[in-house]
């Protein structure tokens, strides 16, 4: 039972859960490092949130960054307390809601708008791997007309307004202000389908030229077998050609294709590319384990899971 927690052997758990981010980026080799967006972690300690900030402040110094940045919890998923921080009084509020000895994660902030989620395989005895599923994400917004608030326009609008719940506390200083006419006011930051992201099949966008570019770089990652990517791009036309890339995170055993999102994906596709995955990663972790990696235990997978589980409930509310 414990076989898909060994299908990425040099990560623990295959990182199904409780497993830093940076734990994986730190094992990217020079090449694919370069597609990644910079990053370091920040441990929160009992200094006061000033000092914590400058601290960060002199990291991303160092690293050539600047604001806006993104801020995220090193332990977490599906989009869970990322924060975009424009300014060192926004880093100071949001390093407020971790825990002692929590660790965030700095990031650079893309370049590109656009966001594709891939998702990559390669056996564990074969050369090349490929793309099993790649869709699009878009960030739902509202247009303004001048008259309306923006809690008018969030709950006239067909999808927006299903979502309420998500989007009135996270946009409280602009609830009851009018938007301008024309302005496109963007209701989420984090493209995370439970945040109220739209994702769209686009499978039609796999060519020869973007897999052999991903195969490239993810066997920059030592025994990386499965897991998606979720990467910025220019446009889409580069992006089939595996050109002008930013990878913002890989994320392991428990991500799934993005695709099975697509509202025009049927129920029966989507369980049969759930079926196929989980198939994968049973196959992938038994071939591993005849190439003598040790499958851990399950108390390992529910202490990790729990500590994820304490953390997610203290990070900040996701942009």
């Amino acid at each position: 039972i414990t076989l898909p927690l060994v299908a990425n052997p040099n990560l623990p758990l295959s990182g199904m859960v409780g497993v830093p981010k940076s734990e994986l980026l730190a094992q990217a080799g020079e090449t694919i490092n370069r597609y990644i967006l910079p990053w370091f972690t920040h441990k929160i300690t009992n200094q006061a949130l000033a000092r914590q900030a400058l601290q960060i402040e002199t990291l991303m110094n160092k690293q050539q960054l600047d604001y806006p940045i993104v801020c995220k919890p090193d332990i977490g998923c599906r989009g869970s307390g990322v924060k975009l921080i424009q300014n060192r009084p926004q880093l100071e509020k949001t390093l407020a809601h971790y825990p002692l000895d929590a660790s965030c994660m700095i990031q650079k902030l893309a370049d590109y708008e656009p966001e594709a989620g891939l998702f990559y395989i390669r056996e564990p005895n074969s050369t090349n791997g490929q793309i099993i599923s790649l869709a699009l994400k878009y960030t739902p917004y509202v247009m303004g007309d001048g008259l309306s608030t923006l809690e008018e326009l969030v709950s006239n609008d067909p999808r927006a307004g299903e979502l309420i719940h998500l989007y009135e506390s996270r946009h409280q200083h602009n609830w009851k202000k009018v938007i301008s006419a024309g302005e496109a006011y963007k209701l989420v930051f984090s493209a995370s389908h439970c945040r109220g992201a739209i994702f769209k099949n686009a499978s039609h966008h796999i060519t020869n030229d973007l897999s052999q570019k991903i195969d490239h770089l993810m066997k920059d990652i030592p025994n990386f077998h499965y897991g998606r990517l979720d990467i910025k791009f220019k446009n889409i036309e580069t992006f089939e050609l595996g050109k002008h890339l930013q990878i913002v995170e890989i994320n392991t055993a428990s991500s799934e294709s993005l695709h099975i999102w697509d509202a025009n994906t049927s129920f029966f596709e989507a369980i049969r590319s759930l079926m196929f995955q989980y198939r994968t990663l049973f196959k992938f972790g038994a071939q591993n384990r005849k190439l003598g990696y040790k499958t851990p235990t399950i108390k390992e997978l529910v202490q990790r899971w729990k500590i994820e589980k304490q953390l997610t409930l203290k990070y900040p509310e996701t942009d």
